[in-house]
């Protein structure tokens, strides 16, 4: 009996370490994902954006792939925090490919393709309306506040359907300022302050 207690007593840091260097790798891994979500979104509580996309883009690059849905909502949150710290291309180049890459997959959850579509069409609002202030072309930003208002009108419709009146009205109010901004004179547009998340 004490030689089987010695042995199982010796044979214990062998199959700590074997746990360690094996599957406990991936537990150390998804901890520290955990911990830059968690630095991300505490970064985001202080409006310290560029550091809340900082921590989401260290956390993406430790998820596994196969956590498709943790990926995706990660990306979300990345572009909102992007557009809040002035990297406003670079969030609605990445929201137009996750929209895209979620339309196509049969699995993606429907709350969160809405999540992403109202993102999408916000930082095209955002872009169409700076780049109507800086004095673009009405060829160049009219296709973006196009795309902001018939994403709005297709949330609007989702909305209506799911009986969410909360996100009906809420889709309606951005779907009406799309309008609005599209058919707005440069004028007047040039003496509103600059809209805000």
């Amino acid at each position: 009996m004490r030689k089987i207690l010695l042995v199982v007593w010796m044979m214990l840091p062998i199959l700590v370490g074997a746990y360690h260097f094996g599957p406990g790798q991936k537990r150390m891994i998804q901890d520290q994902a955990a911990s830059a979500i968690a630095a991300g979104d505490a970064a985001v509580e202080a409006e310290q954006w560029s550091n809340a996309v900082k921590q989401y883009e260290v956390a993406l690059s430790l998820l596994p792939k196969e956590k498709v849905s943790a990926v995706r909502q990660l990306r979300i949150e990345k572009a909102k925090a992007q557009m809040m710290a002035s990297e406003l291309p670079a969030a609605s180049q990445d929201l137009k490919s996750l929209v895209d890459e979620m339309v196509e997959d049969p699995q993606a959850d429907p709350n969160m393709l809405s999540e992403a579509r109202s993102a999408l069409a916000n930082s095209q609002y955002y872009r169409t309306w700076l780049m109507r202030l800086e004095g673009q072309p009405k060829e160049a930003w009219e296709p973006e506040i196009e795309s902001a208002r018939q994403i709005y009108k297709m949330l609007v419709a989702e909305a209506d359907k799911s009986f969410d009146q909360e996100s009906k009205k809420k889709n309606q109010e951005d779907l009406e300022s799309a309008i609005r901004l599209a058919r707005m004179d440069l004028k007047d547009l040039q003496g509103l302050p600059l809209p805000s998340q």
